[in-house]
């Protein structure tokens, strides 16, 4: 079961990181290159918990459905949201949210298997856990810029 976890520090207040993560409005902007669009469920505004989203996207030349849930949340130190429905045979992706000295310290644990079985674990090794830390790194870095954009109050 491959994972990936990211760790990024934002100078910015935890609330502030921990709700434009959740903000789907954001997540879109973030990854414009994937035409990626909220179509069902929440598709606008901050998830909550027992909410849904169902994103739709081109990933890899095809476009693709995933619809996701927030099945765990304690505001500002993290949420989790799972795959309901999707091309990933699970995944469970969780964030976190740490107010640190120098800000924020946001990380993300991505835990999933790719579908397919054999197959699939090899275009995991090849192609899939690079293409999905790069739109984590790049999510993230529109998250951190959102933020400290904003930001004019110290920290913490």
């Amino acid at each position: 079961m491959p994972r990936i976890r990211l760790a990024l520090l934002i100078t910015a207040p935890v609330k502030r990181c921990f709700d434009l993560a959740r903000d789907i409005d954001l997540h879109q902007q973030s990854l414009i290159h994937t035409a990626e669009r909220a179509v069902a469920g929440r598709t606008s505004g901050r998830i909550e918990l027992g909410e849904r989203v169902t994103w739709e996207a081109v990933h890899f030349g095809v476009r693709q459905t995933l619809t996701v849930q927030i099945t765990d949340y304690a505001r500002p130190y993290y949420f989790v949201d799972e795959m309901i429905h999707g091309a990933f045979a699970r995944f469970t992706h969780r964030h976190e949210f740490a107010a640190v000295d120098a800000g924020t310290l946001m990380i993300d644990d991505f835990d999933y298997t790719a579908p397919f079985g054999p197959l699939g674990r090899l275009a995991d090794r090849l192609i899939l856990e690079r293409y999905m830390r790069r739109l984590l790194l790049t999510r993230n870095a529109e998250i951190k810029r959102t933020a400290e954009q904003v930001s004019s109050v110290k920290p913490r």
